[in-house]
């Protein structure tokens, strides 16, 4: 919801300091792979009771994730960048809930266990989206330039990053903000069903 208007205001310096990378010699698969060694070292922070540390890594792994994309623009995107960052970004989402189930089960596994189910059905309802997009040939730059098509929603990337800081803030409210974080998720589901219908019935 909130990414189409921030990308206006993150691109250009994100664009400007991808072409920095770009002209050092710096491979946008790199900055991918940095970008997820630092959001598995949040959760691991996480995990090990740390999470304001947790949340300064979560805030370097985003930079990296956005910035993957602006060296490729200002070199060449390539289909395998994309796919390894889209892996990269879902490898990331689930390892964020797992470190605090791992930092306290007791409290917080059933509630994490639900956030990972909705994230799971969410980015299915994503993925199957943009397949059917490029099946019949359409795009979209609302959310910047992209190798597939992103369908909107109540939640997006903007919105994660933010319940993961909310996490990180306030560990103690992890499950309560995990199941609102989770029925939002469906709410996004639902919605992205609901254009999937209108979109593609033959």
């Amino acid at each position: 919801m909130l990414d189409r208007h921030l990308r206006p205001l993150i691109d250009s310096p994100l664009n400007a300091l991808g072409r920095a990378l770009a002209r050092a010699g710096i491979h946008p698969d790199l900055v991918t792979l940095v970008g997820l060694l630092l959001g598995l070292m949040a959760a691991v922070a996480i995990a090990l009771g740390a999470p304001l540390s947790g949340l300064g890594l979560i805030l370097l792994s985003r930079l990296a994730d956005g910035l993957d994309g602006a060296v490729a623009r200002a070199t060449r995107p390539s289909d395998l960048g994309s796919y390894y960052d889209i892996l990269a970004d879902f490898l990331f989402y689930a390892a964020i809930p797992l470190g605090f189930v791992w930092a306290d089960p007791a409290a917080n596994a059933v509630a994490g266990a639900a956030l990972l189910a909705a994230f799971y059905v969410n980015g299915a309802s994503f993925l199957g989206y943009a397949i059917l997009a490029a099946k019949r040939g359409l795009s979209t730059e609302v959310r910047g330039r992209k190798s597939w098509y992103h369908s909107g929603g109540l939640l997006e990337g903007s919105e994660t990053i933010l319940f993961f800081v909310l996490f990180c803030l306030w560990p103690g409210a992890f499950a309560p903000l995990a199941w609102l974080f989770a029925g939002l998720c469906a709410v996004t589901t639902l919605g992205r069903v609901a254009m999937a219908r209108d979109l593609f019935r033959d």
